[in-house]
């Protein structure tokens, strides 16, 4: 930690300045050749940089949004890049979204009222680690504190946001939102006795209510049965929508790689998590190796496959077959969804990366809505999902 302070402190904590892509990508001339990039890319290229560079090249730390999850999750991928790069200007950049923020005195104009304004916590956590700052500790312990008085089922589900239209809902979105921060602040300031287990327990919650017959997760789950997308009998979403399963399968990996070999749900979330995986190797799209936006309806035209959800699916996969949660073989079905993932990554006239067939942001509703909904190129949800992705995979064989 200290090597990388040390790097941290050596530039000045203000914007990036905008740079060259790497040599690796094609210039601007050779794009014009090539609409794709090519199942097998040039190893010598780092697709991570590239998509960083192009980005910090789009936005400044000022202009890439508000607080947010989609930008929170951008920016997790940025310093996972920069964890193997050690390239200061990508931490810099994040430190200086942040503190548009967080103020000296460790406050933070955040309410969070919703699991989804949660998840940015993530980047506070990895502040104090990189800078020591005690600043980021009081910001990301606003968050700790909210969730002694946040409401929940009545099996203990954290709501996906404490308003009356959220009100006894469990989105399979909202575990990422929340349980990969608990497991990392509970780490970095030794509250893992509580983080752990809360983040395991709400996996467990989670996956009970949502996860049916053919191992994927239905959308969402309202406990009072009156939303108007519930079953009236079971309270369920009607569709598998497939951020929302991506959401996820990412969460279930990071709390599982977080929590202890004898914690006492982890057996529990060992067969969510191998049931789920069977489910996704079933409904891949063998002509594509990505996964359709409601995900087990691939046979319909009007059906397409969507990238940021692929690339979850991908990492999860991946990650899960390396570290002996899931059989070795899903190391394929991952290699095949990682190579079905590059195939919509490009390089534009401008010398920066496009990555396209992103559904953008998406509430619950039936199979019309989300096939109707926009697909984007560059979205933050595809971006950041395709950064954890390529960071997992990176130099694995896509033949």
């Amino acid at each position: 930690m200290k090597r990388l302070r040390v790097a941290l402190a050596a530039v000045a904590l203000t914007t990036a300045p905008l740079v060259a892509l790497p040599a690796a990508v094609p210039p601007p001339a050779a794009a014009a050749a090539a609409a794709v990039v090519p199942t097998s890319p040039a190893a010598a290229t780092d697709w991570s940089t590239a998509v960083v560079d192009s980005t910090m090249a789009r936005y400044t730390p000022s202009t890439i949004g508000g607080w947010s999850y989609p930008v929170g999750l951008y920016l997790y991928g940025q310093y996972l890049t920069y964890r193997r790069t050690h390239d200061p200007r990508y931490l810099t950049y994040i430190k200086s979204y942040v503190d548009r923020f967080v103020k000296s005195d460790g406050s933070i104009d955040q309410s969070f009222n919703s699991l989804d304004s949660m998840q940015a916590g993530r980047l506070l956590v990895i502040l104090h680690h990189e800078t020591g700052q005690d600043r980021y500790r009081k910001a990301a312990k606003k968050i700790r504190d909210r969730l002694n008085t946040y409401p929940r089922t009545s099996d203990g589900g954290f709501w996906h946001a404490d308003n009356s239209s959220r009100a006894h809902q469990l989105w399979a979105d909202g575990v990422y939102m929340v349980n990969p921060f608990l497991v990392e602040y509970g780490r970095e300031f030794g509250d893992s006795a509580y983080t752990d287990d809360e983040a395991a327990r709400q996996l467990a919650v989670y996956g009970g209510h949502l996860q049916v017959s053919n191992g994927l997760l239905k959308h969402a789950y309202d406990e009072s049965k009156t939303a108007s997308w519930a079953d009236p009998a079971t309270g369920l979403a009607p569709e598998h929508w497939c951020r929302a399963v991506g959401w996820y399968a990412m969460a279930i990996v990071n709390v599982l790689d977080a929590i202890p070999a004898n914690q006492p749900r982890r057996p529990q979330l060992l067969g969510i998590f191998q049931k789920l995986a069977a489910g996704l190797e079933r409904y891949q799209d063998p002509a594509t190796g990505r996964w359709f936006q409601v995900i087990d309806k691939g046979g319909r035209s009007d059906n397409w496959t969507e990238t940021s959800c692929s690339s979850m699916f991908t990492y999860a996969l991946s990650r899960g077959a390396r570290q002996h949660y899931l059989d070795p073989h899903y190391a394929d079905v991952a290699r095949r969804g990682y190579q079905g993932v590059l195939a919509e990554l490009s390089v534009g006239a401008d010398g920066r990366t496009d990555l396209a067939g992103i559904s953008i942001g998406t509430n619950v509703g039936d199979y019309a809505y989300y096939v109707g909904r926009t697909r984007a190129t560059d979205d933050f949800h595809g971006l950041g999902a395709f950064l954890i992705m390529n960071e997992q995979l990176r130099g694995d064989s896509v033949s």
